[in-house]
């Protein structure tokens, strides 16, 4: 009886510690989460949230419902000086007028990205995309002279062969039928992000099945879909489901190809330096190899994955936005088409019936077609929302938000307020005419955000961008399919259309 009555003894006190070892991992969260939901009590937001759970129940499942759900409600309650949203147990603040999203992309203190960035961890790390702080602050200044103008001008020689390519892949549709022009462009801007990133060819264009296309494809998929159930974002539940083991056998193959091109390219660049480089001829630089020779403050090289992880944010960030952007543009531009002869009327004044490439004087002489491609950033900005974490509390608009709100910017809906762009669903490349331009708030347009932690990529891409459509519109007439309303975009990571952009194309006669 008394071993019986120990064991029972035994019993209660492991029940006991268990309990209180609970109590004491979620009294505080619990109760900073109480003492947020009552500092944002004033703030107007989405009806029916829940204690815990929040509004999550009311978001869309579907890509294109939950955008849709988004855009519409920022178009019932443009009136609102703010809104607010809970995903679950996180607060998230609603931001689409210029003067709040100042406010927060302004201040150096705010750079930290929001909860959900975390989702691209497992791929990306924590390299320029997903690192704060201090390690931010360092890296941005160790790799802000890789994107200075002269070395992004190197990358030309790539942007033209590579569109070259998509050129001839496209003059087999160009008889005047129909056709889905989405991954064409996409993969000719995956090429050229690998050979400038990592002066590796991968033939993107001739090979769209190779495990490595697909996969990066793949895994902004997974991410995002992730990032939209709560109920999948705790680690343990994720890695034991079907979802889980799938971004792991993607991550393998990111990761191994990689890690694979670093080092055979630091053994390149070894070899390099044992021999008389005067001797042989110039090699490509990419941006791998100036990785390789960046030291921090220190006067330490990057470590293996230092570089791997800026590698992946480039290889991520450096192709699909430039490649839907690329995309909107040929949608609108084969919509209007006195826009399309107001660009074909520079083209034809700068390089007259010349078949030469593009080149940097080129592309300062191309201000029409840049204002084209601004006002398709506009109407379709390549990242519709973008989020960050709020390192401090502060004041928007007369209502006090505390530290650790993430606040969800939505350059979609910012940039249709009628204050700033008139009559805003109309496609006016004059908007960026610099008389156009003067007096405008600067954060009413923001299509590569803004303030200290802005796109660092943003010089490469309007490069891109000028050098894909300027050669298109040299060789082709391009007449758009799809009416506006049957775009239907899918606010993921990247904007996309649900099925596809639809042109045909007319060689044009010299």
């Amino acid at each position: 009886m008394g071993i019986f009555f120990g064991l029972y003894v035994l019993g209660v006190f492991f029940t006991t510690v268990l309990i209180l070892l609970l109590a004491s991992t979620t009294f505080h969260p619990f109760k900073r989460y109480l003492e947020k939901w009552n500092e944002m009590r004033p703030i107007p937001g989405m009806a029916g949230a829940y204690p815990i759970i929040g509004n999550a129940l009311q978001f869309k499942t579907n890509a294109g419902d939950f955008f849709n759900q988004i855009i519409q409600g920022t178009n019932e309650n443009r009136h609102l000086p703010l809104a607010k949203v809970w995903v679950g147990p996180v607060p998230f603040l609603v931001l689409y007028h210029a003067e709040n999203i100042e406010v927060v992309l302004s201040n150096s203190r705010h750079i930290d990205k929001s909860y959900p960035y975390r989702f691209l961890h497992p791929w990306l790390g924590t390299g320029l995309l997903t690192s704060t702080g201090e390690k931010w602050r360092n890296r941005r200044k160790m790799l802000t002279p890789t994107f200075h103008f002269s070395i992004l001008s190197d990358f030309l020689e790539v942007m033209n062969e590579q569109t070259d390519i998509l050129i001839q892949k496209m003059e087999d549709h160009g008889g005047g039928e129909p056709f889905n022009c989405f991954s064409y462009v996409t993969l000719c801007a995956l090429d050229i992000i690998c050979e400038t990133a990592m002066g590796k060819k991968i033939y993107a264009q001739s090979n769209a099945d190779s495990e490595y296309v697909q996969s990066v494809y793949k895994m902004s998929d997974i991410i995002t879909k992730r990032q939209r159930a709560p109920w999948l974002w705790p680690d343990w539940i994720y890695s034991m489901l079907e979802e889980g083991k799938e971004q792991s056998r993607r991550l393998r193959i990111l990761h191994y190809f990689t890690a694979s091109v670093i080092k055979e390219r630091a053994k390149l660049m070894t070899s390099d330096c044992d021999s008389d480089s005067d001797q042989r001829p110039r090699k490509r630089q990419a941006f791998l190899d100036m990785l390789l020779k960046t030291t921090d403050q220190n006067g330490k090289n990057l470590s293996q994955e230092d570089i791997q992880e800026e590698v992946d944010t480039f290889m991520f960030e450096g192709h699909d936005t430039t490649a839907a952007s690329i995309n909107w543009a040929l949608h609108l531009i084969g919509s209007h088409p006195e826009v399309q002869k107001g660009v074909q009327a520079e083209l034809q004044e700068v390089f007259g019936s010349s078949e030469r490439h593009v080149g940097v004087e080129d592309l300062r002489k191309l201000r029409y077609l840049e204002c084209v491609i601004k006002e398709s950033l506009r109407i379709f900005p390549a990242v519709p929302l973008f989020a960050r974490s709020l390192c401090e509390t502060c004041h928007i608009n007369g209502f006090k938000v505390p530290e650790g709100v993430n606040a969800v910017i939505i350059p979609y809906a910012l940039h249709r307020d009628p204050r700033y762009f008139p009559e805003p669903e109309e496609f006016r490349p004059e908007r960026f005419l610099p008389e156009n331009s003067k007096g405008r708030h600067p954060y009413a347009y923001i299509p590569f955000s803004a303030g200290p932690r802005n796109c660092i990529g943003q010089r490469f891409a309007l490069m891109e961008e000028k050098v894909v459509l300027a050669t298109i519109l040299r060789h082709f007439e391009v007449e758009s399919c799809q009416s506006r309303e049957e775009l239907r975009p899918l606010g993921e990571l990247v904007l996309r259309p649900e099925k596809g952009i639809w042109i045909k194309l007319q060689k044009r006669t010299k």
